[in-house]
């Protein structure tokens, strides 16, 4: 169990935002692991219902952050900055771990010393139900970033990895409201393998009302993180061609969008960075 001590090997964060209804399941996950040199941060993003009751009622057996409301990736970097451990794990409050996960994923970077990061298989309940994964979201290992080009095929929830991937990668873009996981997994994946283990040791719920990656308009977020990491300078020639082919489908399948809710600005304005990225 998750004790306040000085330098425990993994560091897993959970960021919660009004997920009093779920918070205390994904906290009991963490602390049933048969894995015990952790750290265990809540980093509360300024809840308005009962997650205030129900963290301090772990009282030592968990470390709570608590910050005004700035989203889900100020509440992760609060949590990393904060982090004294070689490795760092994300757990989203609304899903849970499976108590082999830890130890799993500490056992594989014991066995692959130059990996910097690895995630594993996960369980999908969708309203109350097992669901399975279609066929476009199935994990891959290894050099993933072409296939992520499309959508994300990290799940934060089933990732840990090496502390000092920070320092090379960045951290997550707290100017993005949804797709942050997508834009941190695309600066990842262009330079480093993701390495997936192929045992289901996370449950991911969805199907709620405040899920996050239920927002509106995620091609918007994802075409912006297409243009960051096409202009970042990353990417190999060859990445750049693929990334350039995936921002302009994304560009013409938002401006149609955008021209038939009447939105002619929007569409014009995607229409154009599509021909503007013709001519790179």
């Amino acid at each position: 169990m998750c004790k306040k001590k000085e330098n425990q090997l993994v560091s897993v964060i959970i960021p919660t935002y009004n997920r009093g209804w779920a918070i205390k399941e994904a906290i009991d996950s963490v602390l049933a692991q048969d894995f015990t040199d952790f750290e265990l941060i809540v980093v509360d993003d300024g809840s308005t219902d009962n997650t205030q009751d129900i963290l301090n009622s772990y009282k030592e057996d968990i470390i709570v952050l608590h910050q005004e409301n700035k989203g889900v990736s100020a509440a992760r970097n609060r949590g990393i900055a904060s982090a004294s451990g070689q490795y760092i794990a994300f757990l989203d409050s609304d899903d849970l771990w499976l108590p082999q996960k830890l130890s799993t994923q500490v056992d594989f970077f014991n066995t692959n010393p130059d990996a910097l990061i690895c995630q594993t298989e996960e369980k999908w309940i969708r309203n109350g139900m097992f669901a399975n994964p279609k066929k476009r979201h199935r994990k891959l290992s290894g050099n993933i970033f072409e296939q992520s080009l499309y959508l994300c095929l990290v799940s934060p929830s089933a990732v840990m990895m090496k502390r000092s991937l920070f320092e090379k990668a960045g951290m997550f873009d707290e100017t993005l409201s949804a797709c942050e996981d997508y834009d941190m997994w695309l600066r990842v994946s262009c330079r480093y393998p993701v390495y997936l283990i192929d045992t289901p040791l996370i449950i991911k719920r969805g199907g709620h009302a405040d899920q996050l990656s239920r927002t509106s308009g995620q091609d918007r977020y994802r075409i912006q993180s297409l243009k960051k990491i096409i202009e970042s300078n990353l990417l190999t020639d060859e990445q750049t061609m693929s990334a350039l082919k995936v921002l302009k489908e994304k560009c013409a399948i938002y401006a149609n969008g955008c021209l038939k809710r009447g939105r002619k600005d929007k569409a014009l304005h995607y229409n154009d960075l599509a021909e503007s990225c013709l001519g790179r």
